[in-house]
């Protein structure tokens, strides 16, 4: 169950194409190779596989959400990026938006 999750996640996967068009959402995607459009979510989803998912195990779907939820938080709010001068992208934007 769990890797079928994951597998939807996959925003090229047929089932995840359909479960939008079925929402009405209109999906971005560049053609192959072209990657420009979608490099900020590429990055995440790189971060999210390897400090996230591929060493950690789950008992349950609700485990894998709340944990989940957990490293979103945590990646937004305390993980420093370097290419927002060593600030968490939460800091970046207040101090953006303060100035």
């Amino acid at each position: 169950m769990l890797q079928r999750l994951v597998e939807l996640a996959q925003y090229q996967n047929a089932s995840w194409r359909r479960l939008l068009a079925g929402a009405g959402c209109v999906q971005s995607m560049s053609r192959k190779g072209n990657c420009l459009d979608n490099a900020v979510i590429e990055s995440f989803f790189g971060h999210l596989k390897e400090e996230f998912y591929t060493h950690a195990e789950f008992d349950n779907i609700e485990a894998f959400t709340r944990r989940l939820d957990e490293y979103t938080t945590w990646f937004n709010n305390e993980r420093v990026h370097t290419y927002l001068e060593d600030l968490s992208p939460v800091q970046y934007r207040t101090q953006a938006l303060t100035a």
